[in-house]
């Protein structure tokens, strides 16, 4: 791609120029993130010292990142973390990528967990399909007399999970289940949060190709109509949830009067809904009738 000894300002521009000539619409910055992370070069060192030379080695692993980057790869996973709700999370091959739309569910769940933490002094949680972990810490990072249990069919995630709660400093409020949904779980809590599969099986193959080919399908399937999770978090949510608790949940686009219907038959009433950044309704509030 480049000759050894290239300057700082050239490897930004034929990495801008690979990325755009292979059609992505984001190529001016996954260049400059990919390069920034390569070099350690911020953006305020490109300014100030556009000559200053990059060794080869990190020129041809550049390049090979770069051709990662247009085989459908994001740049995130490339990198192995991403920033979420104001903390950073590792990121593995057993995890979704956490994206801005979930920090909705978070939004919507903080006004729930204060009021009950005013209550009470503290609060329990419970994230069915933790990943990363990325809601559950993002809410222990909110609310220091907060706890969490994370819950995963993947050891995997887990695993991520842990990890991510220890580099945020939140291991002794964070405890990592291994589960099937509510099969594994005893107890009860204030709160039940999850982002749980919800695209229909027969859409996946037709998502952009950095979910398609990267995110675990076990954490995108919904089943045939993308509710079969709802349908298993609507009928066993009552018994693990403590008087006044709530659950709250990430829906997909549309899924909304479906999502209430499968609730209400349980005898669950909508208490909230929170919209995305694209300001599609993006996360449900449901307290027991």
């Amino acid at each position: 791609m480049t000759k050894p000894g290239t300057r700082l300002a050239d490897v930004h521009r034929e990495a801008r120029v690979l990325l755009a000539k292979a059609g992505l619409e984001t190529a001016d910055l996954d260049a400059r993130l990919l390069v920034e992370w390569l070099t350690g070069c911020d953006q305020l060192e490109a300014i100030r010292n556009p000559a200053r030379l990059i060794d080869q080695a990190i020129v041809a692993q550049l390049h090979t990142v770069l051709i990662r980057r247009i085989d459908g790869e994001s740049v995130h996973r490339i990198i192995g973390k991403r920033a979420f709700f104001g903390i950073e999370l590792g990121l593995s091959a057993d995890t979704l990528e956490p994206r801005p739309d979930t920090e909705a569910l978070v939004e919507l769940a903080i006004p729930f967990l204060r009021q009950r933490i005013e209550e009470q002094g503290v609060a329990d949680l419970i994230d069915l399909g933790t990943g990363t972990g990325a809601i559950a810490l993002a809410l222990l990072d909110q609310f220091s007399l907060l706890r969490a249990v994370g819950v995963d069919i993947s050891a995997g995630a887990l695993d991520t999970a842990r990890d991510n709660a220890q580099i945020n400093n939140m291991s002794d409020r964070f405890a990592g289940l291994h589960s099937d949904w509510f099969s594994e779980i005893s107890g009860s809590f204030d709160l039940i949060v999850s982002n749980p599969p919800y695209i229909p099986s027969a859409d996946i193959k037709g998502l952009q190709r950095e979910v398609a080919l990267h995110d675990p399908v076990k954490a995108l399937d919904g089943g045939q109509d993308g509710l079969a999770p709802y349908r298993i978090i609507a009928g066993h949510s009552r018994q693990h949830l403590r008087q006044g608790g709530a659950v709250a949940l990430e829906i997909g686009f549309g899924q909304r009067s479906d999502i209430e219907a499968i609730f209400s038959k349980e005898k669950f009433a909508l208490g909230g809904v929170q919209r995305d950044i694209g300001g599609r309704e993006r996360a449900l509030l449901f307290t027991p009738m």
